[in-house]
């Protein structure tokens, strides 16, 4: 029903001086559609009140509402051309005052897991790049046709948002850092099974597919109480994210997959000291896919006992701190991280299994993720006792994955149905801790199940190999020339 209005604003942008890729297509969409989403969810409550015999106070001042500065409506409900700006005065109106006005809820909030806070962040991050007025208007016409009402409605809207965010993934530059697979996101969550009750956290949050996905598997678990959804609403869901557009994007993902005040911060996740943490801190799932790659500054190393600039590495101790015990993660990161032979990584392996059960180690194929070189592992793994056994899946789709061959959740069922029970098969096999090298801690990934041992040719067997090819086309090209002659 939307998909079209999608492309649609999406056509306009790319003709916008001011917007010049995916990443921001999807970032001016996303503050359109927050607005429009805010406004939808005023109408809801207003009209609640009503049914109800009391007034509402809206959060926005009637100047600010979308109603009255983006799609004034005559009395037969179509946009009112006399009263709606256009060009100069629109993009005037909403650099210089619908902007300020919206950031400036930041300060008057009442506390930062407040939708009012949320409006002040996300206004206070971004900003209008959409550089002509005329533009700006037609998009805003088109987002105006976007509804919010119905269950079906907020589905398909969540669904073209997610293309969106994928396809900022593919766009290159750091996209890539936002998108993570859905499936391999759904086959952990199926691994971890969250339940209600529990406390979900993603301290590198990208656009919140981790949380989105973990909301969409348990909004469907059965025998639900509306104190359960209330719950999933708003005791459930937790994430950090350090970069602007990434914390904007992952808000307007969670509102659309159903969740009205995301416990998203918007903060650098690493400058948390890890002696800091405290019980009431700490989380019973974490599924994360940490940036690699990266390097942090000596002063955030600090933070952490075992020093190194490598950000995913930083981010393992930081999630092992904030398991609680008994608690489960699923964490995404480079194979390399398995064999590493610095000081940084085998003392974070040693602790890995020391401190907690690494039970899963899922080996991912190149080309699982858009744009990235390297290739990756998912370490599954239990707090609060050391590990005896780690059971090993290699991942093999059995194709070339990439931009037209992503990953789909049949590729993963079989890793599914193995996990359940840790069962060995020709791309599963378990290796017991107790033979590892205690000096390196070496996890690396080595199928014993692999088959045969292919013999290497000599030098001379190829060269002998490429003159009988080559005799053979000499041949072939003769009777060709003898047949056209």
């Amino acid at each position: 029903m939307f998909e079209q209005t999608f492309k649609n604003i999406d056509d306009i942008l790319h003709k916008d001086a001011g917007c010049t890729s995916e990443l921001d297509y999807t970032e001016q969409s996303s503050w359109l559609l927050f607005l429009k989403y805010l406004d939808a969810l005023e109408a809801d409550k207003a009209t609640e009140a009503a049914l109800e015999g009391k007034i509402y106070s809206f959060i926005l001042d009637a100047p600010y509402r979308w109603e009255a500065w983006a799609a004034p409506k005559t009395e037969d409900g179509k946009l009112d051309h006399n009263a709606a700006m256009t060009g100069d005065d629109l993009r005037d109106f909403v650099n210089g005052r619908l902007f300020p006005y919206l950031a400036g809820f930041k300060q008057r909030a009442s506390g930062p897991n407040t939708i009012e806070y949320k409006i002040g962040e996300v206004f206070g991050e971004i900003k209008n790049k959409i550089q002509s007025g005329y533009n700006l208007r037609d998009v805003i016409d088109l987002v105006d046709y976007l509804r919010f009402g119905s269950q079906t409605e907020k589905h398909e809207l969540s669904h073209l948002y997610e293309v969106k965010i994928k396809n900022m993934g593919n766009a290159g530059r750091n996209g890539g850092e936002y998108y993570t697979p859905r499936p391999l996101i759904r086959a952990m969550v199926k691994v971890l099974k969250p339940q209600v009750g529990e406390r979900i956290y993603d301290g590198a949050a990208g656009s919140a597919g981790f949380l989105c996905e973990a909301f969409d598997y348990m909004s469907a678990l059965p025998g639900l109480s509306t104190d359960d959804l209330k719950t999933l609403q708003t005791r459930t869901f937790y994430g950090k994210e350090k970069k602007s557009l990434a914390y904007v994007i992952a808000i307007m993902n969670m509102i659309l997959h159903g969740i009205e005040a995301p416990n998203i911060v918007h903060t650098n996740t690493l400058a948390e000291n890890l002696a800091d943490i405290q019980e009431k801190d700490r989380y019973d799932v974490i599924l994360a896919n940490p940036p690699f790659g990266g390097k942090e500054r000596k002063e955030v190393q600090q933070n952490f006992p075992i020093k190194t600039g490598e950000t995913a590495f930083l981010f393992l101790q930081h999630f092992i701190k904030s398991l609680k015990a008994g608690g489960r993660a699923a964490i995404v990161i480079k194979n390399t991280f398995l064999s590493n032979t610095d000081n940084a990584s085998v003392s974070i392996r040693k602790l890995l299994l020391e401190s907690c059960n690494l039970h899963t180690v899922l080996d991912c194929p190149g080309g699982t993720f858009q744009g990235a070189g390297v290739k990756t592992v998912v370490l599954f793994f239990e707090k609060g006792a050391p590990t005896r056994k780690v059971w090993y899946y290699q991942l093999d789709p059995g194709r070339n994955m990439g931009k037209t061959n992503p990953l789909n959740d049949d590729d993963l069922a079989e890793f599914l149905t193995l996990q359940a029970t840790l069962a060995d098969s020709p791309k599963s096999w378990s290796m017991d801790v107790a033979n590892i090298d205690s000096n390196s801690y070496d996890l690396s990934v080595k199928n014993p199940n692999g088959g045969e041992v292919v013999a290497l040719r000599s030098p001379q067997e190829i060269l002998d190999e490429v003159a009988a090819l080559d005799a053979e086309s000499a041949e072939v090209l003769a009777v060709i020339r003898g047949l056209i002659a």
